[in-house]
C-alpha cells in the first residue's frame, strides 16, 4: 500500500512475482548453459567433484545480493521515527503482546495466516521435491530438471502476470481459490501420469497456478490488515509461510516411505492445496 493505491495492490504483487520468476529463469539459463551442459565449465570447475552443481549456492547468493541493490538504492522508505534501538525493540514486543491479546478481534486474519501457511507447505515441498520426483519417476537427467524448472518458472511468471488483473477485479481472495484449484486439478494428474510428455505439460500447467497463488496472498494481507498494524501482519505473514515448512518434507518422505511409492508421496502435497482452499473460503473478502 506504501507502493501502489489499493485498487492496484493485486496488479503491482503480481508483477512483482512475475518478475522475480523472469529473473530466476534467467539465473537458471545461465547455470545451464555456463555451468551443467558444457565439458568444461566455466572458472574451469571440476565435475568429478561436483562443483559445476555446488557452485549454484554461492551463484545465486550473488545474484540475490546484486539484484537487491536497486531496492535499497532506490525504493523510497517510510522516514525513520529516530528511536535508539532498545527502545525500538521494547516497543515493538510491547505492540505485539497488545496484538497478540486482542488476537480475537482479526479471527478473519488468523483464518487466512492458517490456510497461507499449510498451501505455501504445499508449494515450498512441492518445489522442493519436485526435480527428486522428476527424476525418480520419469528418469530425467540432471540437465533435463533444470530445463524443467525453467519450464514451470516462464508459466508461473506467465500466470503472476496474467491473474495481477484479475486479483484487483475479483479480489485476492478468489484469485487464490482459483489458483489452488488449478494447483489440486494439476496436481492429481501429475501424480497419475506415467508418460513423461504427459508430465511435462502438466507441470508445465500447474506453474500457471503457482505465481497467482504467491502474489495474491500478498495481495489479500495488504487488504485484511489494518493501516496502524500492517507491518505486524506481514511479519506474521512471513513468519507462517516458515513456520512449518518442514511439515509437507515430513508428510512426503512419510508416505513415501509407508507405500514404498514416490507417487504416494507426491500426492501429500495435493492434501496441503486442499485443506488451504477450505480455509482460505472462510476469509473475509476484505477489500477496501
Amino acid at each position: 500500500p506504501d507502493v501502489a493505491g489499493r485498487d492496484r495492490i493485486g496488479r503491482l504483487s503480481g508483477w512483482a512475482w512475475g518478475f522475480g520468476y523472469a529473473g530466476g529463469i534467467v539465473c537458471l539459463v545461465v547455470l545451464l548453459v555456463g555451468f551443467v551442459q558444457p565439458e568444461v565449465p566455466w572458472l574451469g570447475l571440476d565435475k568429478e567433484t561436483a562443483e559445476h552443481v555446488r557452485i549454484s549456492g554461492p551463484f545465486v547468493a550473488i545474484w540475490l545480493a546484486l539484484f537487491s541493490l536497486p531496492l535499497f538504492l532506490f525504493t523510497p522508505d517510510t522516514p525513520s521515527r529516530g528511536l535508539p534501538a532498545l527502545t525500538a525493540v521494547r516497543d515493538g514486543i510491547a505492540t505485539l503482546r497488545g496484538t497478540l491479546r486482542r488476537a480475537r478481534d482479526y479471527d478473519g486474519i488468523i483464518v487466512f495466516l492458517i490456510g497461507y501457511m499449510i498451501y505455501m507447505d504445499g508449494l515450498g515441498t512441492m518445489f522442493t521435491f519436485g526435480g527428486i520426483y522428476a527424476a525418480g519417476t520419469f528418469g530425467m537427467e540432471q540437465a533435463e530438471v533444470i530445463q524443467l524448472g525453467i519450464g514451470m518458472s516462464v508459466t508461473a511468471g506467465i500466470g503472476a502476470f496474467a491473474m495481477a488483473w484479475v486479483d484487483d477485479w475479483m479480489g485476492p481472495k478468489r484469485t487464490i481459490l482459483i489458483s489452488l484449484l488449478g494447483l489440486i486439478v494439476f496436481g492429481l494428474a501429475i501424480v497419475s501420469v506415467t508418460d513423461k510428455a504427459l508430465f511435462w505439460a502438466f507441470a508445465l500447467g500447474i506453474g500457471l497456478f503457482v505465481g497467482p497463488g504467491q502474489a495474491a496472498g500478498r495481495s489479500l494481507m495488504a487488504h485484511l490488515a489494518p493501516d496502524h498494524l500492517r507491518t505486524e501482519m506481514f511479519g506474521f505473514m512471513a513468519l507462517a509461510g516458515k513456520a512449518t515448512a518442514f511439515v509437507g518434507p515430513a508428510a512426503v518422505a512419510w508416505a513415501t516411505s509407508m507405500a514404498e511409492s514416490q507417487r504416494h508421496g507426491m500426492a501429500t502435497v495435493i492434501a496441503f492445496f486442499v485443506v488451504g482452499f477450505i480455509l482460505i473460503l472462510r476469509v473475509p473478502d476484505a477489500r477496501r
